[in-house]
């Protein structure tokens, strides 16, 4: 069989469109697909993460923790921000473009006549190519829900939930208790499921019960406590360590990096870690976009907050970490996503809001935003831009104009891409991972 495209954006332009629907929940034909390509994975230990927010956070952690240790990590996230390449991760190493068709090369031969989504193909190139490279541990994210997300075809010896909240009710449903139940189908019997959303719901809970999960709860079971600006507590059952605070910035952080930390030791007989290469790894673990700080006059930043919980966590971050003069507020954000509900909470912490719309089925106008924001009781100044860039430069003058500040740019995975293809950032200075 010739290969179907030489180009991996030839690929990718491709699935795009190759099957019916772009997000079609079922774990059949991965299964089907993923049993035929039988990528050599057995024994390799799995920890598979799920919710609403934090999840990429939870990766880099884990992913750190085990790279410092020595180990040969597998590590898939979505979406990306810049390139495709990003969501694969190789003991951090990202794969080239001959790789990734590769990839896609195998799985056309083996699908036969089983059609598969964008997400999909993601999915399986990761795992033929995590096993070609003979990754040592996988470390998961799901893309959108659990129970019927590509990722969960793998069953997971360790299963991570680090938040429930509403987001994506189109397709998980409208309440908390039914996206918990959805997001706790990653969970498996006799294996550990780690919830560290301190209220879950009770469906999550349930769900373990019912197949036989070992339940572990943040707050209950295990907890992260400040020490001091430079340590934290982890603490679970009877063991307990003091670690270096993270890298990544805000408090919901803590939690994440607790949660990691726990996944790691449920698994310490298969994979033996020391607490210095946690520390290491805590430490040093980078993700893009997530209260990502850049530069001084103004300080940018750059947050893919796009729900009610991740605004309210925004807020939290923008209040512990000050800044003199205003916070200017870049966002654009998808037409079916809650403005309001995100806007709520950061209201009293913006000075001035610009606007700008994307494009696509789903985006909105800058217009359309606007209305909604002031639907919502936003007071403050709103002007709306052409594009994202567009809303950067408009912010950045005004900041300056005003005495410099802050410019937060937030919103969307697509609003913070937009923002660092604009040239206007200063460069990142510790490295955020992409």
């Amino acid at each position: 069989m010739s290969a179907r495209f030489s180009r991996l954006d030839d690929w990718l332009a491709w699935q795009e469109t190759a099957h019916p629907k772009k997000i079609d929940l079922s774990l059949d034909r991965v299964r089907e697909v993923l049993q035929r390509l039988a990528p050599l994975l057995a024994g390799v230990p799995v920890i598979t993460v799920a919710g609403t927010n934090g999840k990429g956070s939870t990766v880099a952690f884990i992913e750190a923790i085990y790279r410092a240790a020595g180990y040969r990590t597998g590590a898939y996230t979505s979406p990306h921000l810049l390139r495709y390449h990003e969501r694969i991760r190789i003991a951090g190493q990202l794969p080239d473009d001959a790789a990734i068709c590769a990839a896609f090369e195998r799985i056309d031969a083996a699908r036969g006549a089983v059609s598969l989504t964008y997400f999909e193909w993601g999915t399986l190139a990761a795992l033929d190519l995590f096993a070609a490279a003979g990754c040592q541990v996988l470390i998961l994210e799901v893309g959108l829900g659990g129970r019927l997300d590509a990722v969960n075809a793998v069953d997971a010896d360790v299963a991570i939930i680090s938040s429930v909240d509403l987001d994506h009710q189109q397709f998980l449903g409208d309440t908390r208790e039914a996206i918990g139940a959805e997001k706790a189908a990653i969970a498996r019997p006799g294996r550990p499921l780690i919830v560290a959303d301190p209220d879950p719901p009770a469906s999550v809970p349930a769900y373990a019960a019912a197949v036989g999960a070992t339940v572990m709860r943040y707050g209950t079971d295990y907890a992260a406590t400040h020490v001091d600006e430079r340590d934290w507590h982890w603490q679970a059952g009877g063991a307990a360590s003091i670690f270096p605070m993270p890298a990544l910035a805000g408090a919901v952080q803590l939690r994440n990096a607790a949660s990691a930390v726990l996944a790691v030791r449920c698994l310490q007989t298969r994979l033996s870690v020391n607490d210095a290469a946690v520390a290491q790894g805590v430490r040093t673990a980078q993700v893009a976009g997530r209260f990502e700080r850049r530069g001084h006059a103004p300080e940018w930043v750059l947050d893919v907050a796009h729900n009610p919980e991740a605004a309210r966590n925004l807020a939290a971050n923008l209040r512990a970490y000050p800044v003199a003069g205003r916070t200017l507020a870049v966002l654009a954000m998808l037409g079916d996503k809650d403005a309001a509900g995100v806007v709520a909470p950061l209201a009293d912490s913006i000075d001035g809001w610009h606007l700008a719309g994307l494009a696509g089925p789903r985006g909105s106008t800058a217009e359309q935003l606007a209305a909604r924001l002031r639907a919502a009781g936003v007071s403050q100044a709103i002007a709306c831009h052409a594009d994202v860039a567009a809303a950067c430069r408009a912010a950045q003058g005004a900041a300056v104009a005003g005495g410099i500040g802050r410019v937060l740019v937030f919103g969307s995975f697509v609003t913070v891409e937009q923002a660092l293809r604009s040239g206007l950032l200063p460069a990142a200075v510790d490295g955020a991972a992409l």
